[in-house]
């Protein structure tokens, strides 16, 4: 009981102690653009389909991608767990969020730079598919080095900043869609000006890169983000005596509605989008531009999702959770509805319409998730319980990877 109280003061003393103003809303700007990187690069090999599928159009690229990004994603996230549940020496455990931002960014401008590099030097088709794999499995180890260091560091702080987090992994979609497109339609439709529209495309994407970096290096020297630091370092120093290190299983048991529910959000999501829309539903009309208009639809929903939060969450995680479970499950039948139903169930309208329902429930069900599990345990657990959602994250986005080859068996 002794633990609980000071642990319940040190809360409080946090809650009333006057803090510094986030002037100007940079603190938040900057937690924002953090999240575009940190999807930025997944967003931009997955929304160039148009590209890869000319290079590779016997691949099931969008598949192969999910697959060799997701799983590569999990081992990092189980690293990080590791070194917050004392596995390691002390040591090791030292490794700044400063020092695995860094890393795991330059590793995603690597990964951005290598599909124009191959090109420039003649590597063949055969070859360049395997080395453009490996890139989407280093970028999906950056991923999960940047994911768990975010939320993990964001689970610390007040909830507007992991709403932001999540607001800027969904504004990357948009923003990676929004250039694709101007890429694309700024020079002819043929393969010399697709070529030409993605080294446009993979430059504009490396510069947007180089900002987050220099965004990650700001953060730590913002006032009120030193503050919410120094705190918690209070709270670590009076209880790290004599609770010991933070144990995983005993974050996760208390997280086990929000750890399911978002490991059931990504496992639908993934198993659908992007392999199953954009393969499976075809348009006269618009042609190869129909993948990247459908992935568009998604991404602005999302994002809309993910904003929602800042309006309304809701308090009960069981019933979240719920939602997570009956909301999402009927995508399953719609959609296959929409693939072998009707011809006007088939069009562009209806397609769009079931897409822009699939993204606004991802985003919004995933902020809220996200938002309130850290905020359900103590605050010396609350980096660990950021980690554990993004284990849980990472678990359904494998699963739903595997799950999405369903559709082609």
């Amino acid at each position: 009981m002794e633990e609980g109280g000071r642990s319940k003061n040190f809360a409080e003393d946090y809650r009333h102690e006057i803090q510094p103003k986030d002037r100007c809303n940079i603190a938040y700007t900057v937690h924002f653009i953090l999240g575009l990187g940190n999807l930025l690069p997944w967003n931009a090999l997955i929304t160039a389909i148009d590209y890869f599928g000319y290079l590779y159009p016997t691949k099931h690229i969008d598949k192969v991608f999910s697959i060799a990004y997701m799983g590569s994603s999990l081992p990092v996230l189980l690293l990080l767990i590791g070194c917050r549940s004392n596995w390691f020496s002390h040591k090791e455990r030292r490794l700044s969020f400063r020092f695995r931002m860094n890393t795991g960014l330059f590793m995603f401008l690597l990964t951005l730079m290598t599909p124009p590099i191959i090109d420039w030097c003649g590597v063949s088709t055969s070859s360049s598919y395997y080395v453009i794999v490996g890139a989407v499995a280093v970028c999906g180890l950056a991923d999960g080095l940047i994911g768990g260091s975010l939320i993990g560091f964001a689970g610390e702080l007040p909830e507007r900043y992991m709403q932001a987090v999540f607001a800027g992994t969904a504004s990357s979609g948009v923003l990676v869609s929004v250039l694709r497109i101007i890429t694309k339609a700024s020079l002819p439709q043929n393969p010399k000006g697709l070529q030409t529209s993605s080294y446009l495309y993979f430059l504009v994407s490396n510069l947007l890169m180089l900002g987050c970096i220099i965004c990650c290096n700001l953060l730590n020297k913002l006032p009120v983000i030193q503050y919410h630091i120094a705190h918690k370092k209070e709270i670590s120093a009076s209880l790290s005596p004599s609770t010991g290190p933070i144990k995983f299983w005993v974050v996760a048991k208390k997280l086990k509605f929000s750890a399911l529910g978002v490991l059931f959000i990504y496992t639908v999501t993934l198993s659908i989008f992007p392999g199953f829309i954009t393969e499976n539903f075809q348009s006269k009309s618009l042609k190869d531009w129909y993948p990247v208009v459908l992935i568009t639809v998604y991404n602005v929903s999302d994002l809309f999702g993910k904003s929602l939060p800042s309006i309304f969450i809701p308090k009960s995680i069981g019933k979240v959770s719920w939602a997570c479970l009956f909301g999402r499950v009927v995508f399953y039948p719609s959609f296959t509805a929409c693939l072998h139903g009707p011809r006007w169930l088939r069009s562009e309208v209806p397609v769009m319409i079931l897409i822009s329902l699939f993204g606004l429930s991802n985003g919004y069900l995933t902020s809220v998730l996200m938002i309130l599990a850290p905020k359900s345990v103590s605050v010396f657990e609350a980096e660990m319980a950021g980690i554990v959602m993004a284990l849980f994250l990472g678990f359904g986005l494998v699963l739903g990877s595997v799950v999405g080859w369903i559709w082609v068996i």
